[in-house]
């Protein structure tokens, strides 16, 4: 699944760089997805996969603290760059007229910079967690470093007190991006729904494989930050949703499915073509 992942992402990548006619905000914004999609998984996953391989299962603090700061780093990065895409589609269906000033390709360099920076949110995050004190066993029970099983091994009896307030540092930037998402989306349903909107109906066909990505990873958020039910569920979020993110946008977008499977003839199947 983590190979499929990573080459979904990496075709998508490639098709949108060698054709021009891909050199759009939309692409771009999918493009950036697809980077902090293979750099969220390559943090975690070739550590899960040696420890399912190994009888081995141990990582130092360092290593453990530079997994949880770059995975929290990417998360946030990938929250912001759903927000951004969908500010895209709020702005390509409700105010069309303006598309080309506010999409212009400083402002979506701007759009992606700016999700870049939010990554800094990963930061305080780690700060936080590692300037507690642990004790006890030191054995985490899940296959990478999350925070709610670290925040177990925090010495003292306040430790309730001391989840609870590290998980709304967690979820509160996250619940931010969503809470812009649905607003965006509002938006863009009261426009579709406006009788003298007939040639929005196919922008916003374009826009359902956005909102189920966004569904999807929030869902999987709320797993492992809220509501953890075990290391298993937590594999949705850091190698499911990121496997079907490329499929679920490449599905839905007729002219990315064509170039890819050119592509993919070209490359592979040059005889035939």
């Amino acid at each position: 699944m983590y190979l499929f992942m990573l080459l979904g992402n990496l075709l998508i990548m490639a098709t949108i760089w060698s054709q021009h006619s891909f050199h759009t905000p939309m692409y771009l914004f999918l493009c950036a997805l697809s980077i902090s999609e293979i750099l969220f998984t390559a943090i975690i996953t070739p550590q899960m996969l040696a420890d399912i391989l190994s009888n081995h299962h141990s990582i130092t603090f360092v290593a453990c603290a530079s997994q949880m700061l770059f995975s929290f780093m990417l998360d946030f990065t990938h929250s912001s760059l759903l927000t951004a895409m969908g500010y895209y589609s709020y702005v390509a269906i409700c105010h069309p007229l303006h598309y080309n000033t506010l999409m212009s390709t400083g402002g979506c360099a701007h759009l992606v910079a700016w999700s870049w920076a939010h990554c800094s949110a990963g930061m305080v995050v780690t700060l936080i967690v590692f300037h507690f004190t642990f004790c006890g066993s030191y054995l985490i029970h899940h296959f990478a470093c999350q925070v709610l099983p670290l925040l177990k091994l925090v010495c003292g009896s306040k430790t309730s007190s001391v989840t609870l307030s590290v998980i709304m540092v967690c979820v509160t930037p996250l619940m931010c991006c969503f809470l812009l998402i649905l607003l965006s989306y509002a938006f863009i349903v009261a426009a579709i729904l406006n009788p003298s909107s007939e040639g929005r109906h196919k922008a916003f066909s374009t826009s359902l494989s956005h909102f189920t990505v966004v569904v999807m990873h929030y869902n999987f958020a709320w797993i492992v930050y809220v509501k953890p039910k075990g290391p298993l569920m937590a594999t949705t979020y850091t190698v499911f949703s990121p496997f079907l993110s490329p499929i679920i946008f490449s599905l839905r977008n007729k002219e990315l499915k064509n170039a890819i499977n050119e592509s993919f003839h070209r490359k592979f199947c040059p005889l035939s073509s």
